[in-house]
């Protein structure tokens, strides 16, 4: 790492792809993504943590990328909807119209995407538990839940 200006270079692991960008010590994950490299799929939309429309992967696990500093990614396997390359769920949600507006679909795809990778024999409340992570205004949730029991 090298500071630059109040600025710190450091690679992250993004979609398997090892990317040096350049970010301040309070600067949040979602900001660099969008920002410095491109990725736009994460959305800003609360910035405290409570709809989910920024969820990311990181080693695996659903992360919300506005309360997690770029810092804190170091050595990190960090993926975003746009790593995802055509997965199972990406696939079931359009079958399932899964989406209404799509603002919030890419955090819900990350979230389903680990959901069957993490539990791929989950039960109803694994299910609703899971997807309580993240808000959706337009839908009933009932498409979603039928997009990811299709790919279990």
């Amino acid at each position: 790492m090298v500071n630059i200006l109040g600025k710190t270079i450091m690679t992250l692991n993004i979609n398997g792809e090892n990317k040096e960008v350049a970010a301040k010590p309070s600067d949040i994950l979602l900001n660099t993504l969008r920002n410095e490299l491109g990725l736009t799929g994460a959305k800003p939309s609360c910035e405290n943590g409570d709809c989910g429309s920024c969820t990311i992967l990181v080693d695996g696990w659903p992360i919300k990328s506005c309360l997690m500093l770029t810092v804190e990614a170091i050595g990190k396997k960090i993926m975003t909807v746009e790593g995802l390359e055509d997965a199972p769920i990406q696939k079931a949600f359009v079958e399932k119209w899964g989406f209404q507006c799509g603002y919030c679909t890419s955090g819900f795809l990350m979230v389903c995407h680990a959901l069957a990778n993490i539990h791929p024999d989950a039960n109803d409340y694994v299910i609703q538990e899971w997807l309580q992570s993240n808000i959706c205004r337009c839908t009933g949730y009932e498409e979603i839940k039928n997009a990811i029991k299709s790919i279990m």
